[in-house]
């Protein structure tokens, strides 16, 4: 009796939470296997494997990939490494470093979308961009990064609006390190450069590890940053698998192939998930 109490009431949401996430589950793969296009209302004949060998016959199938593991494989780096050397920096007390702290965290809270819009017009513009004016200032001719490098412009947005992420892990991960250790190295005679690689990066390895399965996973679902400044181009020099997958549903309006694509990205994300919680779970042992 008192292990059936427990399990009836904890049954109601167990329950709950399954349906949550069976039924749109069950509901995509049945979507893959029929044809289902909004332009083609009535009957949806079942189409068998064929949605799944159309999205990845499509031209833009393997350029998205590509495209896709770039930008998680880019961010990773960029936020990892400068979120460290980061952390290092307001690490130690100075004057202002509360505020220093709350600036190097805020760009974390922006929505995506506020985002990308910040950088396309305010920082990107070839025109009245800041970094526009930057080149004028040197003399140089400014750069229409939307348009020359697409796939770098997204990489920089993301890794802005992440940097402060892996930042904050750093820095609480860094609060905890042995001040009796550092310094027993000083004494000893150990330079900067030695406490760093044998002491600080050795204690950092398992934030770290956080920090890049998080990112791992919400990196394969980038969307408004494209969207909304690049739409994917030119061509498909930018196009990722979200967007591969927007537009097979909502522009060709297939919702069969869309589906197809989006179990795919479940399937990636799941390897990839898998892939990484074997390598964090190494380190944390």
């Amino acid at each position: 009796m008192t292990r059936l109490l427990p399990r009836t009431l904890m049954a109601p949401a167990v329950i709950a939470l399954l349906l949550w996430m069976l039924v749109p589950l069950l509901m995509t793969i049945w979507f893959s296997l029929v044809n289902y296009n909004l332009l083609q209302p009535g009957d949806h004949p079942f189409a068998g494997l064929a949605n799944y060998e159309y999205f990845i016959t499509d031209p833009d199938f393997w350029p998205a990939v590509s495209n896709t593991l770039l930008l998680i494989g880019s961010v990773i780096v960029i936020t990892v490494v400068l979120g460290v050397l980061l952390a290092l920096l307001v690490n130690d007390p100075f004057p202002g470093r509360g505020i220093v702290r709350v600036l190097l965290i805020s760009p974390f809270f922006v929505m995506p979308a506020v985002n990308a819009l910040l950088w396309k017009h305010m920082m990107m513009n070839p025109i009245y961009g800041v970094l526009a004016n930057l080149w004028k200032f040197f003399g140089l001719t400014p750069v229409d990064w939307l348009t020359d490098v697409p796939l770098f412009s997204v990489i920089v947005m993301v890794a802005w609006q992440w940097l402060p992420f892996a930042c904050l892990i750093f820095i609480t991960s860094l609060q905890s390190l042995d001040r009796e250790q550092m310094e027993a190295a000083r004494m000893d005679g150990a330079n900067a450069f030695q406490r760093f690689f044998y002491l600080t990066l050795p204690h950092l390895a398992r934030p770290m590890a956080v920090v890049i399965m998080i990112e791992m996973i919400f990196l394969l679902s980038v969307f408004a940053e494209i969207a909304i400044t690049t739409a994917g181009g030119p061509g498909n020099e930018s196009t990722n698998l979200t967007y591969l997958i927007f537009k097979q549903s909502l522009m060709n309006f297939d919702v069969g192939v869309a589906s197809a694509g989006a179990l795919f990205a479940v399937v990636l994300a799941n390897i990839v998930a898998v892939f990484l919680i074997r390598i964090i779970g190494k380190n944390l042992d």
